[in-house]
């Protein structure tokens, strides 16, 4: 009994230290993500990815670095932008650049892993994005784009406080419920890492950087993990002895890929696409990860890393990091309240309102794939695009589409649904 009440004493201790060194610094990076998507307008993003060349490509990889969009909600971004008219090309430099970092997890990597991690992972974000953009311009045969009008996000004419409401409710309501599931859980397996895992365990009973970098490799590529929770878990792995470039294959690899997005990938842009996609991600995090631990300073990151863990952010008043702290932890629990209680109950009186309404269908759905609110809101926006749809509402918690109007075409939907990079199931028994 007192064995099980000193291990949660010190997982609770571990678990709360990780998560006061990345508030101050994960709420800076919401409210950068709020300004980036109210200020910079998806129209803008594909003038700049719409050739089939390596300047759209290094265009592509370098307008995803900074987009806080993971690689669940960086699928149906990806796609409409290539059914907008992107190519192809540049359209997977975006997918490789875009969930490796974010403006919040390079910020939160600074804050765990210190500042020469903070700036080789977008770097190598970048390197990523324009391979895997080069290998498919070898990779494919010249296609043309599906006829596909993208909604954009119109703020132009919003007045500055409209902009302002519309910045923080993207920043720390719908960004925030995309993230909190993953956030928590980085946290959670980071804390329990540091008290599982002795010491020195990668140098004691690994021993081989080459051998580290391949299993860390073996496991991140098909994991689910995105860039800012792999943060904390790639922090504590270096703390027991990862070498730095394992740890930076961990970054990068992790968030990059999973089973589902290989899976899209390949239905969406075709199988040889798919392998020069995971050809460049791979082989990127692999040789950068030699690069860290061959050619650069050990203590760049090793002991930069001990350094940054072991101090209390003295560089920002206690009062303003127990603040960040309180709020950080404010917005997560109406995160969680919102995405599983509020949103069933809206679906729930959604549903009743709809079978009140005597001149519309109503059908229930499953559609597999969607896995965050940007999911639900493209699954929404673009099924209400089609002719005689009235209302849509999307349910990633239960994969269930509810869809009302005077004449619902299930072939059409079945075909938007899919293009968008999700599995149309079908009606709902």
């Amino acid at each position: 009994m007192n064995f099980l009440y000193t291990w949660l004493q010190e997982f609770i201790n571990e678990f709360v230290y990780l998560f006061v060194e990345m508030s101050p610094y994960l709420m800076l990076g919401f409210l950068v993500a709020g300004i980036l998507h109210v200020f910079v307008p998806e129209s803008s993003i594909q003038r700049y990815m719409g050739k089939r060349d390596l300047k759209s490509v290094f265009y592509a990889a370098l307008i995803g670095i900074p987009l806080p969009l993971c690689s669940c909600g960086v699928i149906p971004t990806g796609v409409s932008l290539y059914k907008s008219g992107a190519s192809k090309p540049a359209s997977v430099s975006f997918l490789i650049s875009t969930p490796q970092t974010g403006v919040d997890s390079i910020l939160i990597t600074y804050s765990l892993m210190g500042l020469p991690f903070a700036i080789v992972r977008p770097i190598v974000a970048l390197i990523a994005g324009v391979l895997g953009g080069w290998l498919t311009l070898f990779a494919t045969d010249v296609t043309k784009n599906d006829s596909f009008k993208q909604e954009n996000k119109n703020t132009a004419n919003l007045g500055f406080l409209q902009k302002m409401n519309e910045m923080f409710r993207y920043a720390f309501v719908d960004f925030m419920q995309d993230i909190a599931k993953w956030l928590v859980i980085g946290l959670v397996v980071a804390a329990a890492i540091a008290m599982i895992i002795p010491d020195n365990f990668f140098e004691n009973y690994v021993g081989n950087t080459y051998l580290e970098m391949l299993l860390v490799m073996l496991a991140a590529v098909p994991l689910y993990v995105c860039a800012t929770g792999s943060v904390p878990i790639a922090a504590v792995l270096l703390m027991k002895g990862l070498s730095p470039g394992a740890a930076l294959v961990f970054l990068m690899a992790g968030p990059a890929t999973n089973a589902a997005t290989i899976t899209v990938i390949n239905r969406i842009f075709g199988k040889r696409t798919m392998y020069a996609y995971l050809a460049a991600i791979i082989g990127t995090a692999y040789v950068s990860g030699i690069i860290l631990n061959e050619f650069l300073p050990f203590e760049w990151f090793a002991h930069q890393h001990s350094e940054h863990m072991g101090h209390e952010h003295h560089l920002l008043p206690a009062w303003l990091v127990y603040a960040n702290v309180a709020a950080l932890a404010s917005l997560l629990l109406y995160a969680f309240y919102n995405k599983y209680f509020a949103k069933r109950k809206e679906m729930n009186i959604s549903a009743i309102n709809n079978s009140n309404t005597n001149n519309n269908m109503e059908k229930k759905l499953i559609v597999k794939g969607m896995t965050c609110n940007h999911c639900k809101m493209s699954v929404e926006k673009n099924l209400k695009k089609i002719d005689g749809i009235t209302l849509v509402t999307a349910n990633p918690e239960t994969n269930e589409v509810v869809i009302s109007g005077d004449n619902i075409n299930l072939e059409t939907i079945k075909d938007t649904v899919n293009d968008l990079g999700y599995e149309f199931v079908g009606e709902k028994n």
